[in-house]
């Protein structure tokens, strides 16, 4: 008999992809696990804030009635991202998040294909300042890719901090209101 255990870094996606199920966004279901020492510390999925209305309740995604591209404009999402939410989960309940890593799982909604789910720009600052050390993700072709928390601040340090080249929302197909409801 074969073993048919997954890898750590997939046994977190799979985590991930199952608290992705809670977000409330029309566009994406995204869910993020933050993991030190090999314990769970943190959750986060896509969703609006405690005891506000999401974009279910009030029956349509805003930034897709502006026609606002993914990628762009997060001011006016009802949601907040998944890894924004582990990251204020961990701190709610009081725990450290220096050293430890994050799992982004991520679907493009409505019909749930994997997407690569790298963090947007204001997650990643939010990362950096958080301490972690590295970020897996999946990605639309069913693989996994590590981030290293350290390549960004390199990065960022060489070039512009806006010269970001890994992003949620690149090369991702804007759909109308119309088009979303017909998938």
């Amino acid at each position: 008999m074969k073993n048919k255990r997954p890898s750590k870094d997939q046994y977190y996606l799979n985590i991930a992809k199952e608290i992705a199920r809670r977000c409330t966004c029309y566009r994406t279901n995204i869910g993020a696990i933050i993991v030190r020492d090999d314990q769970i510390i943190a959750t986060g999925y896509v969703g609006a804030p405690r005891k506000t209305k999401d974009c279910f309740e009030h029956g349509f995604c805003l930034r897709t009635r502006l026609k606002i591209p993914h990628g762009h404009r997060y001011e006016l999402c009802r949601s907040i991202h998944s890894e924004m939410n582990a990251i204020i989960n961990a701190a709610r309940a009081g725990v450290s998040l220096l050293g430890g890593n994050m799992y982004i799982y991520g679907e493009l909604m409505p019909k749930g294909r994997i997407m690569d789910a790298t963090p947007c720009f204001i997650c990643k600052k939010m990362i950096i300042n958080a301490g972690l050390n590295q970020v897996i993700v999946s990605t639309a072709k069913g693989k996994t890719k590590r981030h290293k928390v350290s390549d960004w601040i390199k990065d960022w340090r060489k070039k512009d901090i806006l010269d970001d080249k890994h992003q949620y929302g690149d090369g991702v197909k804007v759909y109308s209101e119309k088009a979303l409801k017909e998938k």
